[in-house]
């Protein structure tokens, strides 16, 4: 009797995988992607190849990973605007049904911050001021929409005080009209403010995440909740992949993502870059992205945010 030879499972990776960045080269979330370029070929075997595709707040990007072949061969890295992007308008997909989680790598909360001779200490002196003196608080944030100007409304909201919105370009622009003296009050990232916090210009009131933040510089700032604010907001990098993605493949990827993401070499590039090394598996991904999809959507049209987006659109 003949034996009929299995042909074997074919090795996976065999080829280089490609990384789609939907923003430009040079922002945070590329030097995420570019730090995981780095450790690839140790945990992979192969090259990871990283193409900025920027455009449309991410969707450019986002829009090729989901029509790619789903063979484990192109994924994508990207943030909150998986989420906020559907809710914002027509986009071609639902990025959280389209695309499948692999793993989450970093979280970096929002801080809140004035200039150093402004006379708030924390945040509850911020909201009584602008209770007690409404239109004279202006707040920046990173445009119309963003994660940045979500939290600035919602810390509004919360404290019943009252700030106008003030849209910027990107972080770098928000802390230069904070330093101008053209707004009051900022919400933006640990890394932007370091050197101002350091050298005194920059006093920051609070924190948006569960927790303090690690970092010698910024250990000693309380976060919204331990100072009665109930708001929890941080900005995440997550890598994803099309839904389609057969489940070994997955299993394989996922698990050479998080020994890359271990790396020591990836993790002192984080460190280096003021981001908060927090890294989720693909079902815990997956369900934060369901929370946050929950609270993003609550947030957006209690605020306002959403009929503001939309009359711009008109």
């Amino acid at each position: 009797m003949q034996t009929v030879k299995v042909p074997e499972t074919p090795k996976y990776p065999d080829r280089p995988i490609t990384m789609i960045v939907p923003f430009s080269a040079g922002s945070a979330i590329d030097l995420v992607a570019r730090g995981l370029e780095k450790v690839a070929p140790k945990h992979l075997g192969q090259p990871l190849v990283i193409i900025n595709k920027p455009g449309s707040t991410g969707s450019l990007g986002l829009n090729e990973v989901v029509s790619a072949n789903p063979d484990g061969y192109t994924i994508g890295i990207s943030g909150v605007e998986v989420i906020l992007n559907p809710l914002f308008g027509a986009t071609k997909y639902n990025y959280m049904t389209a695309l499948d989680p692999l793993a989450q790598v970093t979280t970096t909360p929002w801080l809140i911050v004035v200039l150093a001779n402004q006379p708030w200490k924390d945040v509850n002196d911020l909201a009584q001021y602008g209770k007690q003196h409404q239109g004279q608080l202006k707040f920046g944030h990173q445009g119309i929409g963003s994660l940045s100007h979500i939290a600035g409304e919602t810390f509004v909201k919360a404290t019943g005080s009252s700030m106008e919105q003030v849209p910027f370009r990107g972080g770098s622009e928000t802390v230069a009209a904070l330093l101008g003296g053209h707004i009051q009050v900022a919400f933006v990232s640990p890394a932007l403010i370091k050197e101002y916090v350091r050298n005194g210009t920059i006093r920051v009131l609070a924190v948006t995440d569960e927790k303090r933040l690690t970092d010698p510089l910024f250990a000693a700032v309380p976060t919204c909740k331990e100072q009665g604010v109930d708001m929890v907001f941080n900005i995440w990098f997550d890598i994803s992949a099309p839904k389609e993605i057969p489940a070994g493949v997955k299993n394989k990827l996922s698990d050479n993502l998080r020994n890359m993401i271990s790396d020591p070499d990836f993790t002192k590039s984080i460190d280096n870059m003021g981001l908060q090394l927090n890294y989720l598996g693909p079902k815990e991904a997956a369900e934060q992205w369901q929370i946050d999809g929950q609270k993003l959507t609550k947030t957006v049209n209690e605020t306002g945010i959403l009929d503001l987006i939309k009359a711009q659109k008109q």
